[in-house]
């Protein structure tokens, strides 16, 4: 496959970064006191490269498309709850549409390839590269054209993104089983281990999917690298949501990364380019059985676990007003200095004086 892959610089600065401790370690509070959340503003700093980060007209993305290989009976649901909740995305009636309204998160739909014709409205893209994926355990679920111009279609809808934020959702019936292939084939990890319920598969009906995948598997023995992988277990929009990280990591924007197909396409993009890894930020652990051990494979923490599994980038934007207030406490918490107060090694320097 010939597709160009942008290069993703790396955003290690330890002078910034140094800078940036400094400053968190000065603010008025215990050192260390706020955990996690100190992490996540220096993570963020070091990403927007300020050290006053300010997070900017935000997006959400929900990218949609169809598997073949649903078909083969790997969902609980039938193909065609893709379509219908898309459009339940553009009514607003879905709990992302809810969240992204909640938060005020710019909300965009791309049909990638949807076995469904939509008509044109504000908030859907269309970029359809064919209605749904082939089957995987037929042939590849896309040909090496296809799976390029879903990664161009990706990096051009970012490009035409306003803001300094995305946030990846999908839809897609079948897509679990994509990205179960995905980190099973990529991470040379058991497709047992990898796979789970889905959209809520009773145990024997997992087991079934299970040896589906193990076929799909059988079937692509050489479908190693990231590119080959990604066309034959498929997924248009996990193929496009790749093309928008790599895109996003290389304008510097913060990438919010919702549960596990999510985290597939970046599985993909840091195979690729590993230093999209830096411009991330996980939002949580999802339910799906195959998610802890793909953020182990990246080496990734993610800020949330309430055991959601619910996608279409909910959990990116119910962790969104984490890294608002990380923000906000670099750039608006007051030093002790500027404060007028006292400082702990202070304290016990006064009280060692008068001793």
């Amino acid at each position: 496959m010939t597709t160009t892959v942008p290069t993703i610089a790396d955003i290690t600065q330890p002078v910034l970064a140094a800078r940036l401790q400094h400053k968190l370690d000065n603010k008025t509070k215990p050192l260390g006191s706020l955990g996690r959340i100190e992490a996540l503003a220096q993570r963020l700093a070091l990403i927007l490269g300020n050290e006053a980060p300010e997070l900017q007209n935000p997006q959400l993305v929900v990218f949609a498309g169809d598997h073949g290989l649903a078909a083969r009976g790997v969902s609980a649901y039938p193909s065609d709850v893709t379509w219908q909740m898309v459009e339940n995305f553009l009514a607003g009636g879905a709990a992302v549409s809810v969240l992204a309204r909640q938060h005020g998160i710019g909300l965009t739909v791309v049909d990638c390839g949807v076995r469904h014709d939509f008509a044109p409205r504000p908030g859907l893209v269309i970029n359809k590269v064919a209605p749904g994926t082939a089957d995987a355990l037929e042939g590849p679920a896309m040909s090496a054209a296809q799976c390029e111009a879903a990664l161009a279609n990706g990096a051009a809808l970012v490009r035409g993104l306003p803001g300094n934020a995305l946030l990846l959702g999908e839809m897609g019936i079948g897509n679990t089983s994509a990205a179960s292939l995905l980190l099973a084939r990529l991470a040379g990890l058991s497709v047992a281990d990898c796979t789970g319920a889905g959209t809520g598969l009773d145990a024997e009906a997992v087991q079934r999917k299970i040896g589906i995948l193990r076929q799909v598997l059988a079937r692509h023995p050489d479908a190693k690298d990231p590119l080959a992988a990604l066309a034959a277990f498929g997924g248009f929009e996990i193929a496009t949501m790749v093309g928008a990280v790599l895109q996003a990591a290389a304008e510097r924007r913060v990438i919010v990364v919702d549960g596990f197909i999510a985290s597939a396409a970046v599985m993909v993009a840091a195979a690729l380019q590993p230093a999209v890894l830096q411009r991330c930020v996980f939002a949580h652990r999802s339910g799906e059985r195959g998610h802890a051990l793909m953020l182990a494979h990246l080496r990734a923490e993610p800020l949330l676990d309430l055991g959601l599994r619910l996608g279409e980038g909910s959990g990116a934007a119910m962790a969104w007003p984490l890294l608002m207030s990380a923000c906000a406490i670099l750039r608006e918490m007051a030093s002790f200095e500027s404060a007028g107060v006292s400082r702990q090694d202070e304290n016990l320097a006064n009280a060692t004086t008068q001793a």
